[in-house]
């Protein structure tokens, strides 16, 4: 086996020298590496060097092995890594050295081990946004494409920071929309479970007492029990038909036409629908700003920008504008072509192709629109919370009355 020379830096960056046997310059790298040292030169020698192949053995024994497969990523997590990594590398580290720093972070987690298989991709001369690719598919796409445009350019520390600032800001519009329908879908189901609560519950233990009194049913208790009674009887065949609906739905959709269908109706809904738009205007400018801030032609953009869209629909209404710009038509005038885009975004594009500052007018359109977003949830949150909770107490209370009239007429049957 051929034996090599090495000098390298520890951790501590202390420099020490030795030898090491190893199949090849390759494998010997990734001897150092495990060893926890930084390779400065590594020399072929005719001499073995067992000893000192013995401590570096030793050294990658103790260590943990790198854990095999694609590592999937959440979005939090990969927001942290973009963020370690571009204040590394806006801090004058080099790529691989900024990674080994992000290696021996304690606080990263499972992003340790993500960090570890990218630096030895890069070491052993594969390209940063290759490694991103084969390491973790969460990466995508888009992120992969701006990490090489990065690489090609010399600002990847820039990409980055930009990059990071992009997926918090897409990362808050979900957060911002999820948090809009939590209230509302607590006080829903809170609802259905008090009139759960009434028919199986308490309806039967007051029909129970009243049956005691041998007095007349009043017709409204005669409703009630027989609600309560069909319900309690038949609920596993009303969950079964639920079941059956929904997942039927789901069946339906799966199909890419009538997926298509659904994303389009959602945008229709009264309320919710401009939501939907406006939140994708909002992701596609920011995605589109960051793409071509960052270097990336604009039709190269456009098709990443389509893959960041899960809207079926939204896709199409893209893939046109896609069509339009790749034979030589302008943005803007692309855009009002589909007839899908508001005015003022048209308006305010088309000014950042005169001014040749394309880039900076879609991230103030961007910005535009999710304030605008801002106010349509508040807006909707203002209106749909006060419209549930009267509903919810109408439903209950007229149960309430329904109840309480049954009692009076019944004390009022036995004093006749």
């Amino acid at each position: 086996m051929p034996t090599f020379a090495y000098t390298a830096l520890k951790g501590n960056g202390k420099r020490v020298t030795g030898e090491l046997d190893a199949g090849d310059r390759s494998a010997a790298m990734d001897l150092l590496d495990r060893g926890g040292l930084q390779p400065m030169k590594l020399d072929l020698k005719s001499e073995s060097g067992k000893n000192d192949s013995k401590v570096i053995k030793s050294k990658v024994k103790n260590d943990e092995p790198l854990v095999t497969g694609p590592i999937k990523l959440k979005k939090s997590e990969i927001v942290l890594f973009t963020e370690e990594l571009s204040e590394l590398l806006g801090a004058g580290l080099q790529l691989e050295p900024a990674l080994r720093v992000m290696e021996n972070r304690e606080e990263l987690g499972k992003l340790k081990s993500l960090t570890t298989r990218i630096r030895v991709e890069v070491r052993d001369g594969m390209s940063f946004s290759e490694a991103l690719s084969k390491t973790s598919p969460s990466f995508g796409d888009l992120y992969c494409s701006l990490a090489k445009a990065g690489e090609v350019s010399g600002a990847l520390s820039t990409i980055l920071k930009r990059q990071a600032s992009y997926l918090t800001a897409i990362q808050d519009l979900q957060g911002k929309v999820k948090m809009a329908l939590i209230y509302p879908s607590f006080l829903i189901a809170s609802g259905i479970a008090v009139v759960v609560l009434f028919i199986t519950f308490l309806i039967p233990q007051l029909m129970g007492l009243l049956d005691n009194t041998n007095s007349e049913m009043p017709w409204i208790g005669q409703l009630m029990i027989d609600v309560s009674d069909f319900i309690t009887a038949t609920w596993w065949i009303i969950l079964l038909f639920i079941t059956t609906v929904v997942g039927g739905f789901i069946y339906y959709i799966k199909d890419p036409k009538n997926h298509e269908w659904w994303d389009e109706t959602k945008l229709k809904i009264p309320l919710f629908g401009k939501v939907l738009k406006t939140r994708f205007f909002v992701q596609f400018l920011e995605t589109l700003a960051n793409l071509v801030g960052n270097g990336l032609p604009l039709l190269k953009a456009l098709e990443l920008g389509r893959e960041a869209t899960p809207n079926l629909f939204l896709k199409k209404i893209i893939s046109k504008i896609i069509g339009y710009v790749g034979d030589g038509a302008s943005l803007s005038k692309t855009m009002k072509r589909v007839g899908f885009f508001p005015p003022l975004l048209l308006d305010m594009v088309a000014v950042g192709e005169q001014t040749g500052q394309i880039g900076e007018s879609l991230e103030r359109a961007a910005a535009r629109y999710d304030k605008e977003l801002e106010k349509d949830i508040a807006r909707i949150s203002a209106l749909i919370q006060p419209v549930i909770v009267v509903t919810m107490a109408l439903l209950v209370g007229i149960m309430a009355y329904m109840m309480i009239s049954v009692i009076f007429e019944t004390i009022s049957g036995l004093n006749a």
